[in-house]
């Protein structure tokens, strides 16, 4: 009898920062990966945190925004196949934070923008478009990029 090994995902976390029907969207540039598409604040889950303090982190480190836990609200689970890799994005909302969400990192980003909810730019990421969209349909799971 063989020993059962358990598969092992990383995972990433998402931030959709609310206001007055829009969502912040930051334009990618120079990761090599995706530039000039738009995406929402985030990035991986490091050791020795939990998915919300990386979501909190993210938000922070991408548009300098303070988000309290109890304002982060998880509302997405995406299980992704992108580029060979499978992945879990946690997409958390929060309508309430401290600071005005501005560019950070800006060896990453070229453009914060505010956009209606309900008409994402057309260059945004597809998995990022589908995890929104699921979102406002409040559907809490859905898969990408398997065949």
């Amino acid at each position: 009898m063989s020993e059962r090994i358990r598969y092992q995902l990383s995972a990433s976390v998402f931030v959709m920062l609310i206001k007055e029907g829009e969502i912040c969207m930051l334009r990618r540039k120079g990761t090599g990966w995706m530039d000039g598409s738009f995406s929402i604040p985030a990035g991986g889950l490091d050791a020795g945190e939990t998915i919300r303090a990386a979501a909190a982190r993210e938000a922070y480190e991408e548009v300098g925004v303070n988000i309290a836990p109890e304002n982060l609200h998880y509302v997405h689970t995406l299980h992704s196949k992108t580029e060979g890799r499978t992945w879990l994005g946690h997409f958390f909302q929060a309508t309430i934070w401290e600071g005005n969400p501005s560019l950070r990192e800006l060896d990453k980003h070229s453009d914060l923008q505010w956009t209606p909810v309900n008409a994402l730019p057309s260059e945004t990421i597809p998995y990022v478009r589908q995890a929104i969209l699921c979102t406002t349909a409040q559907q809490p799971y859905s898969e990408y990029g398997w065949d």
